[in-house]
Protein backbone atom coordinates (compact mmCIF):
# COMPACT_ATOMS: atom_id res chain seq x y z
CA UNK A 1 0.00 0.00 0.00
CA UNK A 2 1.28 3.39 -0.73
CA UNK A 3 1.67 5.92 1.69
CA UNK A 4 -0.98 8.08 2.54
CA UNK A 5 0.12 11.02 4.24
CA UNK A 6 0.50 14.42 2.74
CA UNK A 7 1.83 17.99 4.61
CA UNK A 8 0.64 21.28 4.14
CA UNK A 9 1.97 24.92 4.90
CA UNK A 10 -0.25 27.71 4.36
CA UNK A 11 0.60 31.34 4.98
CA UNK A 12 -1.66 34.35 4.52
CA UNK A 13 -1.74 37.79 6.07
CA UNK A 14 -3.83 36.24 8.69
CA UNK A 15 -2.60 32.81 9.67
CA UNK A 16 0.48 30.79 9.56
CA UNK A 17 -0.67 27.21 9.54
CA UNK A 18 1.09 23.46 9.39
CA UNK A 19 -0.69 20.34 8.94
CA UNK A 20 0.51 16.72 8.36
CA UNK A 21 -2.08 14.34 8.08
CA UNK A 22 -1.61 10.41 7.75
CA UNK A 23 -4.94 8.61 6.63
CA UNK A 24 -3.51 5.29 8.61
CA UNK A 25 -2.90 6.77 11.89
CA UNK A 26 -0.03 7.92 13.80
CA UNK A 27 0.64 10.35 16.37
CA UNK A 28 -1.17 13.47 16.78
CA UNK A 29 -0.71 17.13 18.27
CA UNK A 30 -2.77 20.23 17.99
CA UNK A 31 -1.74 23.71 18.52
CA UNK A 32 -4.50 26.87 17.47
CA UNK A 33 -4.60 29.01 19.83
CA UNK A 34 -8.26 28.25 20.45
CA UNK A 35 -8.74 25.78 23.48
CA UNK A 36 -12.20 24.67 22.18
CA UNK A 37 -11.07 24.12 18.65
CA UNK A 38 -7.89 22.31 19.48
CA UNK A 39 -10.13 19.86 21.24
CA UNK A 40 -12.56 19.10 18.51
CA UNK A 41 -9.78 18.44 16.25
CA UNK A 42 -8.39 16.60 18.65
CA UNK A 43 -11.72 14.21 18.72
CA UNK A 44 -11.17 14.43 15.02
CA UNK A 45 -7.84 12.93 15.36
CA UNK A 46 -9.04 10.54 17.47
CA UNK A 47 -12.02 9.08 16.25
CA UNK A 48 -11.00 8.86 13.18
CA UNK A 49 -7.94 7.09 13.46
CA UNK A 50 -5.90 9.41 11.77
CA UNK A 51 -2.88 11.09 12.23
CA UNK A 52 -3.10 14.71 12.59
CA UNK A 53 -0.27 17.56 13.78
CA UNK A 54 -1.99 20.99 13.59
CA UNK A 55 0.54 24.20 13.90
CA UNK A 56 -1.82 27.25 13.64
CA UNK A 57 -0.48 30.92 14.83
CA UNK A 58 -3.45 33.83 13.42
CA UNK A 59 -4.65 37.09 14.35
CA UNK A 60 -6.71 35.72 17.09
CA UNK A 61 -7.02 39.62 18.40
CA UNK A 62 -9.12 40.30 15.25
CA UNK A 63 -10.98 37.32 16.36
CA UNK A 64 -11.30 32.92 15.44
CA UNK A 65 -12.85 33.14 12.22
CA UNK A 66 -9.60 33.43 10.57
CA UNK A 67 -7.89 30.53 11.94
CA UNK A 68 -10.73 28.34 11.93
CA UNK A 69 -11.50 28.65 8.77
CA UNK A 70 -8.02 28.38 7.37
CA UNK A 71 -7.32 25.39 9.33
CA UNK A 72 -10.55 23.91 7.70
CA UNK A 73 -8.87 24.31 4.42
CA UNK A 74 -5.01 23.09 5.45
CA UNK A 75 -6.46 20.21 7.12
CA UNK A 76 -8.70 19.49 3.71
CA UNK A 77 -5.73 19.92 1.42
CA UNK A 78 -3.79 17.89 3.04
CA UNK A 79 -6.66 15.29 3.30
CA UNK A 80 -7.27 15.64 -0.61
CA UNK A 81 -3.29 15.28 -1.24
CA UNK A 82 -3.42 11.99 1.42
CA UNK A 83 -6.29 9.82 -0.39
CA UNK A 84 -4.26 10.49 -3.65
CA UNK A 85 -6.17 8.09 -6.43
CA UNK A 86 -8.53 6.76 -4.20
CA UNK A 87 -7.58 3.13 -5.18
CA UNK A 88 -10.15 0.19 -3.65
CA UNK A 89 -11.30 2.81 -0.43
CA UNK A 90 -14.74 2.29 0.68
CA UNK A 91 -15.80 5.67 -0.09
CA UNK A 92 -19.21 5.90 1.16
CA UNK A 93 -19.97 6.30 4.75
CA UNK A 94 -23.24 7.36 7.28
CA UNK A 95 -23.68 7.58 11.05
CA UNK A 96 -25.26 8.54 13.84
CA UNK A 97 -23.54 9.62 17.02
CA UNK A 98 -25.10 10.60 20.08
CA UNK A 99 -23.30 12.55 22.58
CA UNK A 100 -25.50 12.66 25.89
CA UNK A 101 -28.55 14.41 24.47
CA UNK A 102 -27.43 15.82 21.49
CA UNK A 103 -27.55 13.32 18.48
CA UNK A 104 -26.34 13.93 14.85
CA UNK A 105 -26.15 12.34 11.82
CA UNK A 106 -23.56 12.41 9.57
CA UNK A 107 -23.23 11.08 5.50
CA UNK A 108 -19.83 11.81 3.80
CA UNK A 109 -18.73 10.71 -0.04
CA UNK A 110 -15.09 10.95 -1.04
CA UNK A 111 -16.46 11.83 -4.53
CA UNK A 112 -14.09 14.08 -5.82
CA UNK A 113 -16.85 16.78 -5.71
CA UNK A 114 -17.02 19.65 -3.06
CA UNK A 115 -20.65 20.03 -1.39
CA UNK A 116 -21.51 20.58 2.18
CA UNK A 117 -24.91 20.36 3.27
CA UNK A 118 -25.21 21.39 7.16
CA UNK A 119 -27.96 21.85 8.97
CA UNK A 120 -27.06 22.42 12.81
CA UNK A 121 -29.18 25.28 14.61
CA UNK A 122 -27.74 25.94 18.49
CA UNK A 123 -29.46 27.05 21.25
CA UNK A 124 -27.72 30.59 20.89
CA UNK A 125 -25.28 30.97 23.47
CA UNK A 126 -21.08 30.74 23.05
CA UNK A 127 -19.14 27.89 24.62
CA UNK A 128 -17.73 29.03 27.82
CA UNK A 129 -13.94 29.42 28.23
CA UNK A 130 -10.84 31.42 27.37
CA UNK A 131 -11.70 32.95 24.81
CA UNK A 132 -15.51 31.72 24.86
CA UNK A 133 -16.13 30.44 21.38
CA UNK A 134 -18.45 30.89 18.95
CA UNK A 135 -20.15 28.04 17.65
CA UNK A 136 -20.86 29.40 14.11
CA UNK A 137 -17.25 29.08 13.36
CA UNK A 138 -18.01 25.48 12.90
CA UNK A 139 -19.94 25.50 9.68
CA UNK A 140 -17.16 27.90 8.11
CA UNK A 141 -14.75 25.31 9.70
CA UNK A 142 -16.75 22.62 8.15
CA UNK A 143 -17.44 24.38 4.32
CA UNK A 144 -13.26 24.94 4.26
CA UNK A 145 -12.79 21.65 4.38
CA UNK A 146 -15.35 20.67 2.27
CA UNK A 147 -13.93 22.98 -0.11
CA UNK A 148 -10.46 21.79 -0.24
CA UNK A 149 -10.84 17.93 0.62
CA UNK A 150 -13.27 17.57 -2.24
CA UNK A 151 -16.02 15.78 -0.65
CA UNK A 152 -19.31 15.54 -0.02
CA UNK A 153 -20.49 16.14 3.40
CA UNK A 154 -23.83 16.18 4.99
CA UNK A 155 -24.32 16.69 8.75
CA UNK A 156 -27.68 17.31 10.64
CA UNK A 157 -28.70 18.22 13.96
CA UNK A 158 -31.31 15.18 14.64
CA UNK A 159 -31.99 16.41 18.91
CA UNK A 160 -29.59 18.51 21.60
CA UNK A 161 -29.49 21.29 24.16
CA UNK A 162 -26.59 21.60 24.99
CA UNK A 163 -24.32 23.36 22.34
CA UNK A 164 -20.81 21.81 23.51
CA UNK A 165 -22.58 18.07 22.92
CA UNK A 166 -24.00 19.41 19.58
CA UNK A 167 -20.70 20.65 18.31
CA UNK A 168 -18.70 17.71 19.62
CA UNK A 169 -20.76 15.02 18.24
CA UNK A 170 -20.32 16.69 14.98
CA UNK A 171 -16.91 16.12 15.30
CA UNK A 172 -16.90 12.83 16.33
CA UNK A 173 -19.38 11.93 13.81
CA UNK A 174 -17.34 13.33 11.03
CA UNK A 175 -14.22 11.07 12.41
CA UNK A 176 -15.81 7.72 12.68
CA UNK A 177 -17.46 8.78 8.76
CA UNK A 178 -13.78 9.32 7.74
CA UNK A 179 -12.64 6.28 9.14
CA UNK A 180 -14.77 3.96 7.62
CA UNK A 181 -14.76 6.11 3.84
CA UNK A 182 -10.92 6.01 3.76
CA UNK A 183 -10.24 2.04 4.38
CA UNK A 184 -8.91 0.30 1.86
CA UNK A 185 -11.26 -2.80 0.47
CA UNK A 186 -10.08 -3.74 -2.91
CA UNK A 187 -7.52 -2.64 -5.45
CA UNK A 188 -10.27 -0.97 -7.55
CA UNK A 189 -11.91 2.41 -7.76
CA UNK A 190 -15.13 2.53 -6.97
CA UNK A 191 -16.98 4.52 -9.48
CA UNK A 192 -18.54 3.13 -12.75
CA UNK A 193 -17.46 6.16 -13.91
CA UNK A 194 -13.64 5.25 -13.86
CA UNK A 195 -12.82 8.76 -12.40
CA UNK A 196 -13.09 10.08 -8.74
Amino acid sequence: MTDRKASIDRKTKETNIEVTLDLDGGNSSIETGIPFFTHMLEQLAKHSGIGLLVKSVGDLEVDAHHTVEDVGISIGEAFNNAIGEKLGIRRFSSVSVPLDEALIDVALDISGRAFCNYEVDFPGEKILGDPPFDPQLMEEFWSAFVAAAKVTLHISLVRGKNTHHIVEATFKGVARALRDAVKIESTDLPSTKGTL
